[in-house]
Order: C-alpha cells, then structure tokens, then sequence
C-alpha cells in the first residue's frame, strides 16, 4: 500500500464510529507509525429510518446487507481500502470480490432486557410491550413469552434504550450487550441515560440464543488485495474467528440471511468447538424451533456447521 494512509470506511453512529475508533487503535498498536484515515459512508439502512425493516424489500434486500452496501461500492471504487461492520450485520454469503480479513476480539455476545423496573423475561408484565429490531430476539421471546406485543423500532443504540422513557413508554427494549458497553451505557446492570437510571438484564445465552456473529467487530476488504489483507490479519482473534466461521457457515447453508430468525451460541473448551442452534420456521413463528446442540475439533468449524445444518434438514424431512 506504499506509505498512504489506510483508509477505513464505517457507518455514521456513536457505536460504528466507537468501533472504528478501537480497530485503529489496534491497528496503528501493530503496526507503529501506520496512519489510518477514517472516511464516513451513509447506508440505506441508515437514511431510511422511517422504514421498518420489514419494509425495506422494495428499496433493498435486507439479506444482502443495507448496512454494509454502500461501505462495499466504496471499497470496489477504491475510496476506502478496508470496512469496519458489527459482523452480525454482515451476509452469511458475502459479495463476489470481498473478504473478511480480520476480526476483532469478541465482546459479550448475550443479548440485555432494559427496563424501568427490574424483571426477568418471567416476570414482565402480562401483555408486556416490548421494543427490537430483530426478528430472533422477537421469535425467542414470543416463544417464551406468547403473551407479549413485540414493537419493532429503529434508530442508533441510545435512541432506541430511550424507548422506554417518556410518552407512551415501552415495558422493555431487547439490546445486543456489545454495543451497550462500548459506548460506555451498561454498568452492573444499569444503564444511565437522560438523567434515568434503568436496568439492564443479561440474558443467558443458553436460554436466549444471541445471533451468528453478535459481538464481533469484522474488518472487510477487497479480495485479492493482498497488501492490505496482510495489515489486517495482524490484529485477527483467531478464537473469535473460528466460532464466527461456524455460526455464519451454519446460516449460509441454511440459505438464512441477517434478518432470519435462527440463534447460535458457540464456545471453546479443551480443544473442541461447540455450538448450539435454535432455528424458527419463518413463514410460522408460533411453530416450535428446531433446536440442536453439537460439537467438533476446533480446527474444523465449518465441519462442525456442515454437520449442524445436515442434522436440520433431516429433521425437517422427518416432521
């Protein structure tokens, strides 16, 4: 790349801005005296926050990332050398000419019930108003909590918590964990914001699947551009790696893409690679997920998927 800046292109948020700010942090740690450039591109899911996500098939394919195509245009066009995303918001199958090159060590991956009181997703009231913008998140709780009305919402992490507060308040926001402490919000289980202190429940991820992905930070590049994948794979977390190949291998066999409902929870002990799925039927959520459990070496993630994703099919072949 000669002696040129590196030039980063991110999302416009307090949280995307946050995570580019920690990825050159580590990157000019790796390489002294490395200049990094931060360039800000607006997505479609970004200028459309009036539509739901549900809304977006007429203006782009939520599957085939409206968080992420813009920042790829820019990098096909060569305005910007790398992207930093929340691999969560990344397509399982990515665009011919792109790759992850690297990823970030993993935050917490659980995702966090905000609420004025402190409850459990036992104890939220009856007919719980409840506010997400995933439709996961939506299916578990429905799963578990028949009774609640899910709302979706929109907008960046502190405008949503807020949804709580105020006018017509929601009973509870559904949160990733990642994003609510890297900008500092969550604390031991409060969360500060306008002057409100409201809390925050972890969830457990076995009872709560969190999504592939969720809580990685993913640095995209162009293929084939090998000087700049090399500056990247410097600072890859090779155990966040490997749990994020087999959770996103997992959905693209399924053919699922970012807004499907299906949870995956992996973890690392004593040189195996486990990993849990819960899989809704999209065309009917109040249909019982289809949940499996498996584990393989480490070094095979994608073998561990592959193994996953046949078990499903033949499981949906014998109902």
């Amino acid at each position: 790349m000669s002696n040129r800046p590196l030039i980063l292109g991110t999302r416009g948020s307090e949280l995307a801005l946050k995570q580019t700010e920690m990825v050159t942090a580590v990157l000019q740690a790796a390489h002294p005296g490395l200049a990094v450039e931060r360039r800000i591109i607006q997505t479609s899911g970004d200028k459309r926050q009036d539509l739901r996500f549900s809304e977006f098939a007429g203006v782009a394919q939520v599957d085939k990332g409206i968080f992420i195509k813009e920042l790829e245009i820019a990098l096909e066009r060569g305005e910007i050398d790398a992207a930093v995303h929340s691999l969560k918001d990344v397509p399982s199958d990515l665009a011919p000419g792109f790759e992850i090159a690297a990823v970030m060590p993993r935050a917490p991956i659980e995702d966090v019930l905000i609420t004025r009181e402190s409850c459990t997703l036992e104890t939220l009231p009856k007919g719980a108003r409840v506010g997400t913008s995933s439709v996961r998140r939506a299916a578990q709780l429905k799963w578990l909590r028949p009774d609640v009305e899910i709302v979706e919402i929109r907008g960046n992490v502190p405008t949503r918590v807020k949804k709580v507060l105020g006018e017509a308040p929601l009973d509870a926001v559904l949160l990733a964990a990642a994003g609510l402490i890297r900008l500092g919000l969550l604390k031991d289980d409060r969360i500060e914001v306008d002057g409100a202190v409201l809390h925050g429940l972890t969830l457990d991820p076995r009872q709560f699947l969190p999504a592939a992905g969720q809580g990685a930070i993913a640095i995209e590049c162009r293929a084939g551009d090998d000087s700049g994948r090399s500056l990247l794979r410097a600072i890859n977390h090779a155990d966040t790696e490997t749990r994020v190949i087999a959770e996103r291998d997992f959905l693209r066999l399924l053919g699922a893409g970012c807004q499907t409902p299906v949870g995956a929870h992996t973890w690392l002990q004593d040189g195996e690679l486990f990993m849990a799925v819960r899989v809704f039927n999209e065309a009917n959520l109040a249909e019982k997920p289809v949940e499996m459990e498996m584990h393989a070496p480490d070094s095979l993630p994608r073998q561990l998927s592959s193994s996953l994703a046949s078990a499903y099919q033949k499981t949906l072949q014998s109902t």
